[in-house]
Parts: C-alpha cells; structure tokens; sequence
C-alpha cells in the first residue's frame, strides 16, 4: 500500500475507537476503572516508547538534535497544554450556572476540544508516514491506545450531559472523524510546504510527552496498594518493550 493508503486507514481505525464507549457500558464501573487504569499505564508507555524510539531518533537522523528541534518539541508541549488549558476553563466557567446547562455546556466544549485534539492527531499521523511506514504504524498504535480510555470517558461525559446513546455515539464518531481531515492537510501539504515532517514530528513527540508526563502517569499515583502498582509498572513496561519490537521489526 501507498502512504496515502496507509494513513487514511490508519486514522479511520482511530476514528473508529470512538465506539469503544458503549461497549464500556456491559462492563461494572469497578472492574472497568480497575482495566483503564492499565490501559493507562500501557499507553503511557507506548506514547513515550514512540517518542524515544521512533520520532526523536527519526528527527535526529534527518536534521540532528539542533536548538530548533528542541523548540519544535516545547512548542508540541505548548500546544497540548493550551488545548486542554482551554477545555478546563471552560468547564471551570459554567460551574456557576445550573447543573443540567452546566454539564451539557461542557459536553459541547468536550466535543469541540475533541475534535481539534483528533485534528492534531491526524496531522501527526500522517506526518508519521511521509517519513517512513514503521512510524506511522508505531504512531498510530500509540494514538489508538490512548483513545481508547479517552474516548469512554468522553462517552460518558456525552450521556451525563443530556445525549441518547445513540447520539453521544454518533457526535463521538463525527468529532473522531477530524483525525481524517487532519491526515488529508499532512499529505497534502507535505508537496507545497518543505519541511513539514522537520517540525510536525518533534512536535508530535512534544504533544505525547505532555500526555503522558501530564494526563496518564499522574492518573497512575492514584493507586498506592503495592500489587496494583506493580501491575501498573509492568504495563508501562510493556508499552514501551512493544515500541522497542515495533522498532526492531521496522
């Protein structure tokens, strides 16, 4: 398959774990607060598997680690900081209103962050596989295994905030569907605009230490008991071993 094949699929798969919500719904919130937290952990390692052995090593063959790398990498940081920095205000704003305006307000704000948080995601994406396809594939694994805590914990936000199930499945879908419009700008500006890869994968590999550093590994020290955080280092030992695989393989 071509690039354009493979990152069109690749970000549809990602679009298509906008589903995973109501299958959560079959699951006790016990046992399913109990498996995210390790899908948690897994996807912290394999965002930070897919920096460190994937975009950064990439980025230093092809331009060298430079000063302008390094702003590339803080500007990804930056960037996802202020995206959920923005989503966070607003919900923080509508506490004051009533509670039923309040929750459906943020919904509506969730669906928006969403939606330019899987933009992002589709650019990185496609990006990936400009430069080569063992990174595409690395990096869509990596997004995908983040999504999936991400997007039942939007689900959920979708029905306390007023939507049928059909509905909160449907406007999830669509808002995971900007993944593939984000693909498409990457590959089609990647002929018009040179240098694109040089800044959108330092940059990626910015945006998933912020997420990891900042949104998964705190969720992890949460859980003290002794047995939940040794599974929990060996899941995130595991992520990482799979991107070392996936680097191997490639």
């Amino acid at each position: 398959m071509d690039v354009v094949t493979y990152a069109i699929a690749s970000v549809i798969l990602v679009s298509a774990v906008s589903f995973v919500g109501v299958a959560a719904l079959a699951i006790s919130r016990k046992r399913l607060q109990r498996m995210l937290l390790y899908m948690v952990a897994f996807s912290a390692g394999a965002l930070l598997g897919d920096v460190f052995f994937h975009l950064l090593p990439e980025t230093v063959e092809t331009v060298g680690f430079t000063s302008q790398v390094s702003l590339y990498v803080l500007s990804g940081i930056a960037v996802f900081f202020v995206v959920e920095k923005v989503v966070l205000r607003t919900h923080a704003s509508n506490a004051a209103r009533s509670k039923r305006e309040s929750v459906h307000s943020f919904a509506v704000m969730n669906l928006l962050g969403d939606g330019i948080h899987n933009f992002i995601d589709g650019l990185i994406i496609g990006a990936s596989y400009i430069v080569a396809t063992p990174i595409g594939i690395a990096t869509t694994l990596a997004v995908v295994l983040h999504e999936i805590p991400q997007e039942i914990g939007d689900f959920g936000v979708l029905m306390r905030g007023g939507f049928s199930r059909k509905k909160a499945l449907l406007f999830n879908f669509i808002t995971a569907l900007t993944a593939v419009a984000g693909a498409g700008v990457a590959l089609a500006l990647n002929s018009y605009v040179g240098g694109l890869t040089d800044f959108l994968i330092p940059f990626a590999a910015g945006g998933f230490i912020y997420i990891a550093g900042a949104d998964l590994i705190p969720e992890l020290h949460k859980e003290s008991g002794a047995l939940q955080s040794l599974l929990q280092t060996a899941a995130l030992m595991l992520g990482l071993f799979v991107m070392l695989l996936l680097k191997t393989a490639g």
